[in-house]
C-alpha cells in the first residue's frame, strides 16, 4: 500500500477536545466528587463509562489512545482491577498525574505512570495474577485530553494461566456484570476487527444487561489487521451496537501519540477498504468527541434521579436514625423515660383493656382485649354448666340424693329435710367444678401477662437499657396478681362449700314452680300403668321407673331437694361467673393504676437492679448502628450539596443540564 508523502512535522494532530468540555466539566465534577464520596456504596448509582472486552481485544491501548499515556502491557490480564481513569483537559502543558487508592494519593509522571500502576495494582490485589474488586483511581491532567471518566475492567479470559486461581473467569465475570448491569452504566465494548463480533464474550455480557443495546458503544481495534468486510460488520449490526461503532487503529510499538493519529488518519483515508467507512466512525478524534456527548447526555439525564434517590436515601437514613434508641446520658435521662414509658404504656393499656379502643391495633385480633376477656368468661361459664351435668345421670335420677338422705336420719320429724343433706351434696357438686375457675384464671392471666408484656415492651423499645428492666417488673408483676387471682378463686369456691345463702328473688321463683312438679311426679311414680320416663322443666327427661321400690317419703324428699338444689345451682354457677369476672376487671384496673408502676420503679432502681450506671450504657450494636447511619447521613449531605452546587450552577446559566 502506497503511504502519503505526509510527514510528522507537517502534520497536526487535531486536539480531542472541544469547547463543549467546558459545559460538561461542571458535570463531570460533580459525578467525580460523588464517586470520590463513594455515593454508590449507599445503594445511588452514578453515570458511568464502563470499558469492557476479551481479552488482548485492544482495550488499554484504545484507553491509552484517549489519555496519551502509557499503560501496563504484557501476556495474560494486564488490568487486575477496576482502573477509574479521570481524564480532564490541562491548561498547562505540564501533565499531572496522580494515583489515588486505600485512601492515598501518590504523585506519578508520564515515564513512571506504567510502572506506578502496576505497582498499586500489587498492592490491592497482590503480586500474583489474581484479581480484585477494590478500584484505583488514575487522574490524568493534560493538555489535550477530553473530559472523560472511564472504568477500565479486566479482561474477559476464560482459560487460567499459571498463577492464576481456576474460577478466574467467575470472578471478572462477576465484577464485569457489577459495572455494567446498572441502567446508568454506558458500556464500552472493545472489540478486535480480527475476531467474529457475536462470538465475543463481552458481547455476550453486555447482551444480558443491555438487549435493545441503547446504552452500548462498539470500539472496533485493529482494522489494518481484518480489513475484509468491516464495512458489512459495522452496518450490518448483528449485535445490536444501539450506540453505533467506531473504528480506531491504535499506536503500535514505538510510535508517538502524534505518530500514531497520523498513521490512523492515513490508514482511514487511502486504504481501498477502510477508506469506504464513513467519517464519522472512525478516529480517536472521533471516539473521543462521541464519548463526550455520551457522558453528557448520559449525566444530564441521571442527575433528576441522583437527585431524588440522595433526598430519598437521607430521608430514610433520619427516620432510621429517629427510630434508634435514645442515648441515655445521666439519671435525669433515665427518669424521663421511665416516666413516658410508664405513662404511655398505662393509655395503651387503658384504652384496650378498659375503654375497649383498639386504635393502636386495629388488625391485630389479639389485643382488642375486652373482646377476648368476654370470650374467656363466656368460654369459662359454658365449661361450668357443662362440668355441673356430667354428674347428673338422668337414668340414675334421684339415686345420689336418697342414698344421702339415707345417711342423714336421725331421731326427728320425717317431714324436716336435714340440711347437712343438702350441704352434702352441695359440696360434691361444687368440687366437681372447682378446677374450672382455677383453669379460667390461669388462662385469663396468661393472656393478660402476653398483652402486658406486648405493650410494655413496644413502648420501651428506644430505651433497650430500660426494656429487660421493664419486661422483667411486667412478668414479675403478673405472677403477683394471678397468685392473688387464684387465692380469691380458691376463697369463693370455698365460700360455696360452707354455706348456702342468696338473695336472688330469682331462687325462690325457680324452686317454687319446681317443687310444683311433685304431685305430677308422685302421682306417675306409683301409677304404674303410666310410662317409666317423665319430662321435668329445667332437667328434662328422666327415668323414675328404678324410683318405684323405693320408699315414697323419701323420694319425696328427695325430689325436694333435688328441686331446690337445682334452683340454687343457676345461683351458684351465676355466682361463680359473675365473681370472677368482676374481680378480673378490678384486678387488671389496679394492675395499670397502681401496681404496674411501683414494680417498675422497683426492678429499675430496686437493688437487684444492677445499679443505675448500667441503665446508662448504651448497647454495642445500637452504638455500631447508630454510628453507621451518622456517617450514611454525613456523606449524603456533602452529596446532596455537590449536587445542588452543580444545579445552582446551572440554573445561574441559563443553560439545559447538559
Amino acid at each position: 500500500m502506497e503511504k502519503l508523502t505526509l510527514t510528522t512535522r507537517d502534520y497536526k494532530a487535531p486536539p480531542l477536545i472541544t469547547n463543549y468540555n467546558d459545559r460538561i466539566r461542571p458535570l463531570l465534577d460533580a459525578i467525580d466528587k460523588l464517586r470520590l464520596l463513594q455515593v454508590m456504596k449507599e445503594g445511588i448509582q452514578l453515570p458511568t463509562i464502563v470499558v469492557v472486552g476479551d481479552q488482548s481485544s485492544g482495550k488499554s491501548s484504545v484507553l491509552e489512545s484517549l489519555a496519551g499515556i502509557s499503560l501496563p502491557r504484557g501476556q495474560g490480564i494486564c488490568t487486575r482491577v477496576p482502573l477509574i481513569m479521570r481524564l480532564q483537559h490541562h491548561s498547562t502543558p505540564i501533565p499531572e498525574l496522580l494515583l489515588e487508592f486505600h485512601g492515598k494519593t501518590i504523585p506519578t509522571d508520564e515515564t513512571h505512570i506504567s510502572e506506578a500502576i502496576s505497582n498499586a495494582t500489587d498492592e490491592i490485589a497482590g503480586s500474583g495474577k489474581g484479581i480484585s474488586n477494590t478500584p484505583l483511581t488514575l487522574v490524568v491532567k493534560k493538555q489535550g485530553v477530553p473530559d472523560l471518566t472511564m472504568v477500565d475492567l479486566p479482561g474477559i479470559t476464560r482459560v487460567p494461566v499459571h498463577g492464576q486461581p481456576e474460577n478466574i473467569y467467575e470472578q471478572i465475570s462477576n465484577i464485569i456484570m457489577e459495572y455494567i448491569s446498572p441502567k446508568e452504566s454506558i458500556i464500552l465494548n472493545v472489540l478486535s476487527a480480527t475476531v467474529d463480533f457475536p462470538t465475543c464474550e463481552s458481547i455476550r455480557m453486555s447482551q444480558k444487561v443491555d438487549r435493545t443495546g441503547e446504552r452500548t458503544l462498539a470500539v472496533v481495534t485493529k482494522p489494518d489487521k481484518a480489513p475484509e468486510g468491516l464495512l458489512e460488520k459495522v452496518t450490518a449490526d448483528d449485535v445490536n451496537i444501539g450506540l453505533g461503532y467506531v473504528c480506531v487503529r491504535n499506536r503500535i510499538g514505538d510510535e508517538s501519540y502524534e505518530e500514531a493519529r497520523m498513521e490512523e488518519a492515513r490508514l482511514f483515508k487511502s486504504h481501498p477498504l477502510l477508506s469506504r467507512l464513513d467519517k464519522s466512525i472512525v478516529g480517536v478524534p472521533v471516539l473521543a468527541q462521541t464519548l463526550v456527548q455520551i457522558q453528557a447526555t448520559s449525566i444530564g439525564r441521571c442527575l433528576p434521579d441522583i437527585v431524588k434517590t440522595i433526598n430519598e436515601k437521607l430521608n430514610q437514613n433520619v427516620s432510621e436514625l429517629n427510630k434508634l434508641p435514645q442515648n441515655l446520658s445521666s439519671i435525669a435521662d433515665v427518669m424521663i423515660a421511665f416516666m413516658r414509658i410508664i405513662g404511655s404504656a398505662k393509655e395503651s393499656l387503658k384504652n384496650i383493656f378498659v375503654r375497649g379502643e383498639f386504635d393502636e391495633y386495629p388488625d391485630d385480633p389479639e389485643m382488642h382485649c375486652t373482646a377476648r376477656m368476654a370470650e374467656m368468661l363466656n368460654k369459662y361459664s359454658k365449661e361450668l354448666h357443662l362440668k355441673s351435668d356430667m354428674r347428673s345421670g338422668k337414668d340414675k335420677f334421684l339415686l345420689e340424693e336418697i342414698q344421702i338422705l339415707e345417711e342423714s336420719k336421725a331421731i326427728w320429724l320425717p317431714n324436716f329435710l336435714p340440711r347437712t343433706a343438702f350441704l352434702t351434696i352441695m359440696q360434691r357438686k361444687v368440687n366437681d367444678i372447682s378446677c374450672c375457675p382455677i383453669h379460667s384464671v390461669q388462662e385469663v392471666w396468661n393472656y393478660i401477662e402476653k398483652v402486658v408484656i406486648h405493650v410494655v415492651t413496644s413502648h420501651s423499645e428506644s430505651y433497650p437499657q430500660l426494656q429487660n428492666s421493664t419486661r422483667r417488673a411486667a412478668q414479675n408483676l403478673v405472677l403477683k396478681m394471678e397468685e392473688k387471682s387464684l387465692e380469691r378463686v380458691k376463697e369463693i369456691v370455698q365460700m360455696e362449700k360452707i354455706a348456702d345463702y342468696t338473695c336472688d328473688p330469682d331462687y325462690m321463683n325457680t324452686c317454687n314452680a319446681l317443687i310444683a312438679q311433685q304431685n305430677n311426679f308422685m302421682n306417675a311414680l306409683t301409677d304404674r300403668f303410666k310410662p317409666v320416663n317423665l319430662n321435668i322443666p329445667e332437667y328434662g327427661v328422666v327415668e323414675i321407673e328404678h324410683l318405684r321400690e323405693q320408699h315414697k317419703v323419701i323420694v319425696q324428699q328427695a325430689f325436694d331437694m333435688n328441686m331446690r338444689l337445682t334452683a340454687y345451682w343457676k345461683i351458684v354457677l351465676k355466682r361463680l361467673v359473675d365473681s370472677l369476672g368482676l374481680h378480673i376487671l378490678s384486678s387488671v384496673q389496679n394492675l395499670i393504676n397502681k401496681e404496674m408502676e411501683v414494680e417498675i420503679v422497683n426492678e429499675l432502681m430496686g437493688p437487684n437492679s444492677g445499679g443505675i450506671e448500667k441503665l446508662l450504657e448504651e448497647s454495642p450494636s445500637v452504638a455500631t448502628k447508630r454510628n453507621k447511619i451518622n456517617k450514611s447521613i454525613k456523606l449524603l449531605k456533602e452529596s446532596k450539596e455537590v449536587v445542588s452546587n452543580l444545579m445552582d450552577k446551572i440554573a445561574s446559566q441559563g443553560d439545559s443540564v447538559v
